[in-house]
């Protein structure tokens, strides 16, 4: 009897092996990486802020994987696009002279042409075309006609900067294609449109726009007035979409002057070093 007992007990223990199955080895959770967006905003002279900012960024080992910009950001946007560091950046903005940008001339549409501007640019990313720099860029204008936004990721980088660059009455407006176009401001002054449509999903936004303040002088200021005034529902829009906002403390400096080159960029580190914590946590959050 205890000899049929010991067989049944072997024969169950048998059976019950067989229908065991082995565990699938677990497999390893690959974390998605986001795309980093810069979108770096317009202010005219300001705009040196914006090497600041990407001068921490990289110290933090953050690099952006698309880049939009309007205006000055477009500037500063195709340099870093074409492969410039932030070191390189900020030798080129002290190298830098605004007379050497002012190509004056006689018209009602403006009194610079800007092609001193579109082909400096051009020869500071060895002519490359927009789609040929080492990493995507969006450089958005404003069509003079529709007043509709403009987002240029091909063809000739000067000529695409020098049209979001365009500053009513003072750039003469910029023929592309069968459109004219001016500054990209109007429509984006800080491009998070842009740079969500071009598959940003953490959108680092830069803004260096001025707040509109009475008392303002002189033609270039009283013009940079105007343009703060216009658009700020616009800004407003732009800026609510974004993941971070770094906001530089310019107020005291002139945006129609380059005397405050280096305290601009000064600016723009300590603005972006107070972001650094919640730029890192978005990253390590991100699904």
């Amino acid at each position: 009897m205890r000899i049929l007992y010991t067989i049944m007990i072997t024969i169950s223990i048998m059976l019950t092996g067989c229908g065991t199955k082995e565990a699938a080895p677990t497999q390893p959770i690959v974390k998605k990486k986001p795309k980093i967006a810069l979108a770096l905003g317009g202010g005219a002279a300001k705009g040196f802020a914006h090497i600041g900012v990407i001068k921490v960024l990289e110290q933090h080992g953050i690099k952006p994987d698309i880049i939009t910009g309007t205006s000055a950001g477009s500037i500063i946007g195709s340099f870093y696009a074409s492969g410039m560091s932030s070191i390189e950046l900020q030798q080129k903005a002290m190298d830098l002279e605004s007379n050497g940008l002012m190509d004056f001339t006689l018209s009602t549409e403006g009194f610079i042409k800007g092609e001193a501007l579109q082909n400096f640019i051009n020869r500071s990313v060895n002519h490359k075309q927009i789609q040929n720099l080492k990493i995507p860029l969006g450089i958005v204008a404003t069509n003079k006609d529709t007043g509709a936004t403009a987002v240029f990721r091909f063809g000739n980088t000067g000529q695409a900067v020098r049209a979001s660059a365009s500053v009513p009455n003072i750039f003469q407006p910029v023929k592309i294609g069968n459109s004219y176009y001016v500054d990209g401001g109007l429509t984006q002054p800080v491009p998070v449109n842009a740079a969500k449509k071009m598959g940003g999903d953490i959108v680092i936004a830069v803004d260096i726009s001025a707040k509109p303040k009475s008392g303002a002088s002189g033609l270039l200021s009283t013009l940079d007035q105007t343009i703060n005034i216009m658009s700020q529902v616009a800004l407003a829009n732009e800026l609510k979409q974004a993941n971070v906002v770094i906001k530089p403390n310019l107020e005291r400096l002139s945006s129609v002057s380059f005397d405050s080159k280096h305290q601009a960029i000064l600016e723009g580190e300590k603005a972006a070093i107070k972001m650094i914590p919640a730029i890192k946590k978005l990253i390590a959050d991100y699904k």
